[in-house]
């Protein structure tokens, strides 16, 4: 009997590779106008949870906001290093280049 998350036709909810703190930081990247509540239903997390990752981003210095009229806008740092040891070698930038076309 495969596991969950093992592919088949398991359970709708599965792991994947990148945590949400990397999806979040992939969706703004690609659109750094979203409202966050845009960013949590591409993500598939609730709004709450995306603010606290956006605040865990922004603390960690991989992400930067600031207010264009009446919307936020993000910015990202590629040039900041990957925060586990396994990965440190490679930056934000090497991470986002996975996902530009």
């Amino acid at each position: 009997m495969p596991k969950e998350g093992g592919g088949g036709s398991g359970p709708a909810h599965r792991w994947t590779f990148l945590s949400n703190h990397a999806h979040v930081l992939v969706v703004l990247h690609a659109n750094p106008e979203l409202v966050l509540r845009e960013v949590a239903q591409q993500v598939g997390i609730t709004e709450r949870a995306v603010q606290r990752i956006v605040q865990d981003l922004e603390e960690g210095g991989y992400i930067t906001r600031r207010r264009v009229g009446r919307q936020n806008h993000y910015d990202v740092a590629p040039g900041e290093p990957l925060r586990h040891p396994v990965e440190s070698h490679r930056t934000i930038g090497d991470l986002l280049g996975l996902f530009v076309e």
